[in-house]
């Protein structure tokens, strides 16, 4: 699972809290309503949860307030530590969407925001299969990550942030690996899931997959 981006999850760390809360003008539109974004992935989950790409445990959280017992599963070690570090009782498990721990309890739902884009869509295929596998019957998939509706959309999304000079940002778009919505309706449906898309801010979609 993007095990490329390790060292930027390292780096990111110290600072993700404030990224999210918009003091980065570059990526304040990528996380408008981020609030917003983690109570519905929340309000859309249910029984026991396991979680990819945890960060600094701010999903987590809400997951946990809302009663869930909730695993976690993170690749960076700073990460990790952040979020030991405000959650000490919370199990953060070292892993990825492709490479983690047998849950020990059954898992209903499995959550990610922000994290499914850093796979290959040849990846992303892999892992919807071992989701598939691991879910009973009604089970579900509750992601949100920026993904783009159409070839138009990207190009526009592409070009503003160029004339916006937001060069991290155009980085981020050319070099990890944001999906079609098309593409992953096509990935879920594969692998025996029924899946519903909506849109939160001008990046971000919830992906909501339930096994049929």
């Amino acid at each position: 699972m993007g095990r490329e981006f390790i060292d930027l999850f390292n780096e990111w760390a110290g600072s993700y809290d404030e990224t999210v809360t918009g003091h980065d003008p570059q990526y304040r539109a990528v996380f408008y309503k981020y609030d917003t974004i983690l109570e519905e992935v929340t309000r859309n989950s249910r029984g026991n949860v396991l979680e990819f790409g945890v960060g600094t445990g701010n999903l987590s959280k809400k997951l946990m307030e809302a009663g869930h017992k909730v695993i976690g599963v993170e690749p960076s070690q700073a990460m990790r530590e952040a979020t030991a570090k405000k959650f000490p009782d919370f199990q953060v498990e070292d892993g990825d969407f492709l490479t983690y721990p047998q849950p020990e309890i059954p898992i209903t739902t499995i959550v990610s925001t922000y994290a499914f884009h850093h796979l290959t869509d040849e990846e992303k295929g892999h892992a919807i299969k071992g989701f598939s596998e691991l879910l009973p019957a009604g089970g579900k998939i509750v992601f949100a990550d920026t993904a783009y509706q159409n070839e138009e959309t990207k190009r526009q999304i592409h070009q503003q942030a160029k004339l916006n000079g937001y060069d991290d940002l155009l980085y981020d778009l050319t070099t990890e690996y944001y999906p079609m919505l098309d593409l992953l309706q096509t990935l879920f449906e594969e692998n025996g899931f029924y899946v519903t898309f909506k849109q939160m801010n001008q990046f971000v979609w919830l992906m909501i997959a339930e096994k049929q």
